[in-house]
């Protein structure tokens, strides 16, 4: 069974901000979740593998998505990526 590291708190996410002008700033939860902060807002993102290449999944902008949320989506589109569905 895929049993994440979860590495982000509801406060930390609550409390991130964009950092510097031109760059992204990211922060990884584990298993490919990442919450990606730019000047227009959190969103959180996937990163996977399929076929041999790295692709990227949204899954949502927080504060409409939660961390929860957003964990429970990464989980259900990792399952599916193991059953072979491309997302």
């Amino acid at each position: 069974m895929f049993r994440p590291i979860n590495l982000l708190t509801d406060k930390k996410v609550q409390s991130a901000k964009f950092e510097k002008f031109g760059k992204r700033t990211k922060l990884t939860d584990g298993a490919g979740l990442y919450l990606d902060i730019q000047p227009s807002g959190k969103y959180w993102r996937m990163k996977y593998r399929f076929d041999g290449k790295e692709k990227t999944l949204a899954l949502g902008v927080y504060p409409d998505v939660s961390l929860k949320l957003a964990r429970e989506r990464r989980t259900e589109a990792r399952e599916l990526i193991a059953d072979g569905i491309d997302l």
